[in-house]
């Protein structure tokens, strides 16, 4: 084996979006990231916005006047966990999970709803046969909520709730026929 890279975290995701306006108003005006920078693309091809999500990592987004619309179920997931189909694509990005604080997570839920943002009920992620428990205690790992931007991408806050070990990687890694 040889030493891997030596990444320090994730520096940017880059999504694109169809309303620059509605994603700045989204995601600083209602989640409360910053606009950290901005850029016009040269020949009028667009514009590429950063957003600070913490601990030096961004989530930027191009707008392009010519791209293709958005195609739910394939590119992007149909529906939240929970409430339909969230599948998606190979080679697709399923979703965003912001980390937030474990004692923050309960009182997101309707922090969102007010904001005019429909959202699923606080999820508690175990190791039982479906993934999701009915209270925060036991095997849950982590405890989440997801909800899409204007333009559909699905987000999660995302709190762990336990560090995770060993004996968390327990699984053999699916094939293509699997």
């Amino acid at each position: 084996m040889t030493d891997g890279f030596r990444t320090r975290g994730i520096n940017h995701l880059a999504l694109v979006c169809r309303d620059m306006a509605a994603t700045v108003a989204f995601y600083e005006g209602v989640l409360g990231l910053p606009l950290v920078k901005t850029i016009e693309l040269g020949g009028g091809g667009g514009q590429h916005f950063f957003f600070d999500c913490g601990n030096g990592d961004s989530i930027a987004f191009f707008w392009f006047a010519d791209s293709p619309p958005a195609a739910p179920g394939v590119a992007s997931p149909a529906a939240m966990p929970g409430e339909g189909d969230f599948r998606t694509a190979h080679g697709s990005m399923n979703h965003v999970a912001l980390d937030v604080d474990p004692a923050d997570i309960d009182g997101y839920v309707q922090r969102l709803r007010d904001a005019g943002v429909p959202c699923t009920e606080v999820m508690n992620h175990d190791d039982s046969e479906w993934g999701v428990a009915a209270d925060p205690g036991g095997s849950v790992f982590v405890r989440s909520i997801y909800f899409m931007d204007p333009d559909g991408i699905q987000l999660e806050f995302a709190a762990w709730t336990r560090t995770l070990g060993p004996g968390d990687v327990s699984h053999a890694p699916a094939g293509g026929s699997d």
